[in-house]
């Protein structure tokens, strides 16, 4: 796959362009995703089941708070009548990692110059000489200053994009934990999970720190994958709000989320909408009092 996206953006840019392998890089990572969204798309429904089934949950353990075997078997049965799967979030993951294995392994043989699994030895070449930003396409963070000046980089320069590229994988990591937790949190405030998702929340950035070891075409593959499920969790979640219930715990049906034509035409109907003329100040004529007759003769009643 790489082979391929590479020799096709060669027809424009230059085969040991920073450029060119990133958007190798930022293409197949895109790809992908695109192959594995059915995937997080039956991770989020089945997450938005286990929200909408939440209230009976809150009462199992209510019910159950002394009996913890018990209340785990009345929350899966419930959660299998529901059609929840909790174990539904994993699968994304799962299917990342021979990706995230595959890259690095490919990845690691042009770092060493090695050309294997279908690649050319001038595709590697082309692979080593390429900069981004002034870092060397297969340089680590550890990668000796010797080794980064033989690929004709500044070792500072190059370990400083490496850092700012293992930082922003660390903010979107971040940012992606939060998202999801915050809506966990928002729909359950009394999950006894709360505490551990919070923590899970801080401290998941701090795998990214492990990346440093990684090459920066890897860490480049780590990014956009982080900014690809932070995007995708944004549009389920705006299309998709949380479940909400009547004072019986019974589920309220949600309204059909308004479509994107809609919205133009109701903006384009509002911004054409003549804006009404105040209304004119209405003229009130006052009437002469009429007088008696012996004011208007001048005489008086005797």
């Amino acid at each position: 796959m790489i082979t391929w996206i590479h020799t096709g953006y060669s027809t424009f840019i230059s085969p040991d362009s920073g450029l060119n392998w990133a958007l190798t890089v930022i293409t197949l990572t895109v790809l992908m995703r695109i192959l594995i969204f059915p995937l997080f798309l039956k991770q989020m429904r089945s997450s938005k089941k286990m929200q909408e089934l939440a209230p009976k949950i809150q009462e199992l353990r209510k019910r159950y708070k002394n009996d913890k075997q018990r209340m785990n078997q009345e929350v899966m049965r419930v959660y299998q009548e529901g059609g929840a799967n909790p174990l539904g979030g994993c699968l994304p993951i799962l299917a990342q990692f021979p990706i995230f294995i595959s890259m690095f392994t490919v990845l690691n043989a042009m770092a060493h110059g090695q050309p294997k699994f279908g690649m050319t030895q001038e595709l590697v070449d082309n692979a080593r000489d390429a900069h981004i930003f002034g870092a060397p396409f297969p340089a680590t963070f550890f990668t000796s200053d010797l080794d980064i000046a033989k690929y004709g980089a500044d070792p500072v320069l190059a370990k400083i994009v490496l850092v700012l590229f293992v930082a922003i994988s660390s903010l979107t990591t971040f940012l992606t934990v939060r998202q999801s937790v915050t809506r966990s949190m928002a729909q359950m405030p009394d999950n006894p999970m709360a505490q551990q998702q919070k923590i899970l929340m801080y401290i998941s950035p701090l795998f990214a720190v492990f990346s440093l070891n990684f090459p920066l075409g890897l860490i480049l593959y780590w990014v956009t994958t982080n900014v690809w499920t932070l995007g995708q969790q944004h549009w389920f979640y705006s299309r998709n709000p949380m479940p909400q219930f009547d004072a019986k715990g019974n589920l309220i049906p949600p309204k059909p989320p308004a479509s994107l034509l809609s919205r133009f035409r109701k903006t384009k109907e509002t911004a054409e909408e003549p804006v009404a003329a105040p209304p004119e100040p209405k003229v009130v004529r006052q009437q002469p009092t009429r007088q008696s007759r012996s004011k208007r003769t001048g005489s008086k009643k005797s």
